[in-house]
């Protein structure tokens, strides 16, 4: 994914294609879906004869955070991956790039929850190549909810998927939340969406300034994802014997920036020494 700006017009971006490839409209989802639907992550099924799973049977990805900060947003994800009471995974990257101006974290059923992220991803980058511009933020959580929409099927039989998308636009940041039917809500400083979230949220709302600089937004996300795990055993806060930290970014008017290790582990380090 390239996530770039200022791409080609649509004329210039289907120079040589004919038929479908230069059809009014600019989803990839729904040309696939016309096109080629054997190639979709979800293939076009009957959910109705899927038979309700339960989530002992596969991974699932626990809790992700998002607020706002002065100069932009915070998205941070802690990296477990359960399976019912088992531990599956301790390096699970849950926050990604939908382009160069967007954040999407996920929470819920760990495949699909990484199939939807890759397809979102094509899904703006395609907007972009045929449309020549970028989606809007409100068209962005739009075309996500309804991607969202077309999973219902496997939501309510237990594969649920429930996103955060948080972005850069018009000199401010915005951050919307989720339900499975593909509602989305703009949330006006901070959200969270995961199993721990309802811990994670209590300590937002303790600890989040909007008005805060980036450093200090970046020890709150990562302070509520520890006040999860206090709490939910599915979440994990930071592993400091195996420096393991949580993925956190950042998405301001410079861009989505992922904080490497060397960013992180001052702040981790001030944290642990907070701790009782």
């Amino acid at each position: 994914m390239s996530g770039g700006h200022g791409l080609g017009s649509s004329a210039s971006a289907g120079a040589g294609l004919s038929g479908p490839f230069v059809a009014p409209g600019s989803s990839f989802v729904q040309f696939l879906a016309a096109q080629a639907p054997e190639l979709l992550p979800v293939p076009q099924l009957d959910h109705s004869r899927l038979a309700p799973t339960s989530q002992e049977q596969y991974p699932v990805a626990t809790t992700v955070v998002a607020l706002t900060y002065r100069d932009g947003l915070v998205m941070a994800g802690d990296r477990r991956a359960t399976m019912g009471h088992a531990i599956v995974g301790r390096e699970m990257e849950k926050v990604y790039p939908a382009d160069a101006f967007t954040a999407i974290g996920v929470a819920g059923t760990a495949g699909p929850a990484l199939d939807l992220v890759r397809l979102y991803q094509l899904e703006l980058e395609h907007y972009e190549k045929v449309e020549g511009t970028a989606l809007s933020l409100e068209g962005k959580a739009n075309r996500l909810g309804a991607m969202l929409r077309g999973r219902l099927g496997l939501a309510m039989r237990g594969l649920a998927v429930l996103p955060v998308l948080g972005g850069f636009e018009a000199g401010h940041a915005r951050i919307f939340s989720f339900d499975i039917t593909g509602g989305h809500y703009q949330e006006r400083d901070y959200t969270a969406a995961g199993s721990g979230a309802v811990f994670a949220k209590g300590s937002l709302k303790k600890l989040h300034k909007p008005t805060a600089t980036a450093r200090v937004a970046v020890r709150t996300g990562i302070r509520a994802l520890m006040d999860a795990a206090e709490d939910d055993a599915a979440t994990a806060g930071p592993d400091f014997s195996r420096e393991i930290w949580p993925v956190v970014v950042q998405v301001s008017a410079k861009g989505y920036h992922r904080l490497d290790p060397a960013e992180l582990s001052p702040v981790m380090t001030a944290l642990r020494e907070e701790a009782p």
